[in-house]
């Protein structure tokens, strides 16, 4: 029986694999931030607080990203998985012990998102590479679209679980719930088949000039350069939003954990619906221009969403950011894929991590202001002017609306 397109990279058993462990890795981190973001929010009562649950996470990704590249050409990138996964199990079970003695204090969500954050700025340019050292370059566009996929439904299913669980049985079980999911990523990890893949570089010139290496043919690469900067727009303007939910929700909208996990899900339900389409696309090949809507749609959703006051209006434009991140995520990491160099590929996804890293001071930034003029003008302002930058980095930089052609110079 023929696989279906749109799941045609399933036929190779370790892509299976590796999209279970991000599937699964991906849903702990919807449910442990929806957990800790309501967690401290209830502590605190404060949105700068809350903020900064999601600043921990991706404040990491700077300084680690690009060293995560490094490791995505090496040898050693089984163990690295295996190496995260274990760390964040420890960290969520101290947690998670914490919660049911009454010792926990809203600064440990913090430091737990901290130590979750340095393991996935190290291990995600691994992950993106992997898939296409397993499928090559005809089916990495199908198997990053399903990487979407994954993460659109884990996105979807881990707050909602989260705030379903918080309601009915409290945090500390919730907090189980996220440890049972990391011990299940490690054990379909642990089942990964790496080596015969390993198409590494031996690195002689040392981590530091590498890591400039990488930046450096970023810079010169017009479609990975455009593809870049997008990248810090988004992370600085639009995935702060996400750690305002918790405020929106029960300042704004006010309404309880579990509708509150509900809002948060309908992102994850609109980009697994956009992914599933991208996924099923035939001959795809101006990837940036899929990449650019799926940007602009995320910003039109936001400033709409900003100006609610209206639940079920809240919900349908949240749902409307999922599915422009379908675009954005999809085409991210495949352009950096398809596009650069086979021996700089590693570097580029690591570049690709640092601009990731970018997102923690937009998230401290949003904090900040929604804690003096409120959360709807500090989405609203994000909105506005995120909208304006995409619209001028596309107008003056073409090479995303282009084709996206390989780099084959030595």
């Amino acid at each position: 029986m023929t696989m279906p397109r749109t799941f045609q990279a399933f036929t190779d058993r370790n892509y299976r694999l590796l999209w279970s462990a991000n599937f699964i890795a991906t849903s702990s981190r919807g449910l442990l931030l929806t957990l800790l973001g309501w967690y401290v929010l209830e502590e605190t009562g404060s949105p700068w607080f809350v903020g900064l649950v999601g600043f921990c996470w991706i404040f990491p990704w700077f300084p680690l990203g690009l060293v995560g590249g490094v490791l995505a050409d090496s040898s050693v990138r089984k163990g690295l998985l295996i190496t995260t996964q274990t760390t964040g199990l420890a960290s969520v079970t101290i947690i998670v012990v914490l919660l049911a003695t009454g010792l926990g204090e809203f600064w440990h969500a913090h430091v737990l998102m901290l130590i979750i954050g340095s393991g996935d700025a190290l291990d995600m340019p691994t992950r993106r590479s992997l898939a296409h050292d397993f499928l090559g370059n005809r089916g990495v566009t199908n198997a990053v679209a399903l990487d979407s996929v994954g993460a659109g439904s884990s996105l979807m299913i881990g707050p909602a679980v989260a705030g379903a669980l918080i309601a009915a049985f409290g945090m500390t079980s919730t907090g189980l719930a996220a440890a049972t999911l990391f011990v299940s990523s490690l054990v379909v990890v642990s089942g990964l088949s790496i080596d015969k893949h390993i198409h590494s570089s031996q690195n002689k010139a040392g981590i530091v000039a590498t890591l400039v290496d990488g930046v450096k043919y970023v810079a010169i690469t017009p479609a990975l350069l455009s593809m870049i900067i997008i990248t810090v727009i988004m992370n600085l303007l639009l995935f702060p939003y996400m750690h305002i939910v918790p405020v929106i929700a029960k300042d704004i909208l006010g309404v309880g954990p579990a509708h509150m996990g509900l809002l948060q899900a309908m992102s994850g339900l609109g980009t697994l619906i956009g992914s599933i389409f991208i996924a099923s696309l035939k001959n795809v090949t101006h990837h940036g221009r899929i990449y650019l809507a799926g940007t602009v749609t995320c910003f039109i959703g936001l400033l709409l969403f900003s100006v609610s006051s209206t639940y079920t209006l809240s919900l349908l434009l949240v749902l409307t950011i999922g599915l422009g991140l379908a675009g954005f995520i999809s085409m991210q990491s495949l352009i950096a894929m398809l596009v650069a160099r086979q021996d700089m590929r590693g570097k580029a996804l690591g570049v690709v991590s640092l601009a990731i890293g970018t997102g923690p001071f937009g998230a401290l930034i949003v904090s900040a202001v929604a804690e003096q003029v409120g959360p709807s003008f500090a989405l609203l302002l994000n909105a506005g002017v995120g909208l304006i930058m995409v619209i001028i980095v596309a107008s003056i930089m073409p090479a995303l609306r282009s084709r996206m052609l390989p780099d084959t110079e030595v």
